[in-house]
């Protein structure tokens, strides 16, 4: 296994196009992105309805959710239908540069310039999304893949070059978070996971924010009153 989150030259880069189309081939049934039927269920800041996972929404790890992969958490779902759901962890930056792993695209990451490390599944290969300019299509652009609203995915294997005009940033994700069918739906039902909806400027956030206490901040109440939740219970 190559480890993309080391340093120097022995760690490699696991291959952009591939990963890129095994992620839709697994996970999009019949080539399809799973979007919502209703636009409105996406306002900007509001939670969807309840235990409603699609690609665009946001899981973050409910306060009782201590495993340390997973602990106050905030999960972008990249692809949620009958094959399964994906995401990326959006919080967890690691110490690795991108420069060091893919050079090229150091340029459009956005601060910290890092890899982050998108989950448990597959370290050794590479996720990137990236938030579109106002306006842009992703439908007509090769090397972009879209996902919700501004949010794409992007194709590792495309020139940064021709990505540049469309993107306000680019963020890559070593490895990602996997559920099989059923998997995930029962997790909700135990309640370790919040279902809520993302704005674009979450997946670029940078790590000083903390995100988690942020998405719940912009819920109503009294779902924003988690956020005063302390990291560490035992110091309170």
């Amino acid at each position: 296994m190559v480890d993309l989150l080391g340093t120097g030259p022995q760690y490699k880069y696991g291959g952009g196009r591939r990963l890129f189309a095994t992620i839709a081939q697994r996970w999009c049934h019949d080539g399809r992105v799973a979007h919502p039927e209703d636009p409105e269920d996406f306002r900007e800041g509001v939670a969807p309805a309840a235990h409603r996972v699609r690609a665009g929404t946001l899981l973050l790890a409910n306060t009782d959710l201590l495993e340390p992969t997973f602990r106050r958490s905030v999960i972008y779902v990249v692809e949620h239908n009958d094959g399964g759901t994906l995401g990326v962890v959006l919080n967890r930056p690691s110490e690795t540069a991108v420069f060091n792993v893919l050079p090229q695209w150091a340029k459009l990451s956005t601060k910290p310039k890092t890899m982050f490390i998108g989950g448990p599944v597959k370290r050794d290969a590479a996720l990137c999304l990236a938030t579109l300019r106002v306006g842009v299509d992703p439908g007509e652009m090769p090397g972009l893949r879209h996902v919700q609203g501004r949010i794409a995915m992007v194709d590792l294997d495309a020139e940064p070059d021709t990505i540049a005009p469309m993107v306000e940033g680019v963020r890559i994700f070593a490895g990602y978070s996997g559920w099989t069918i059923g998997q995930l739906e029962g997790e909700i039902e135990r309640d370790d996971w919040i279902v809520l909806s993302a704005l674009p400027a979450d997946v670029l956030v940078e790590p000083r924010v903390d995100l988690w206490s942020k998405v719940l901040r912009r819920q109503p109440m009294p779902l924003s009153l988690l956020a005063t939740h302390p990291i560490d219970i035992s110091r309170n």
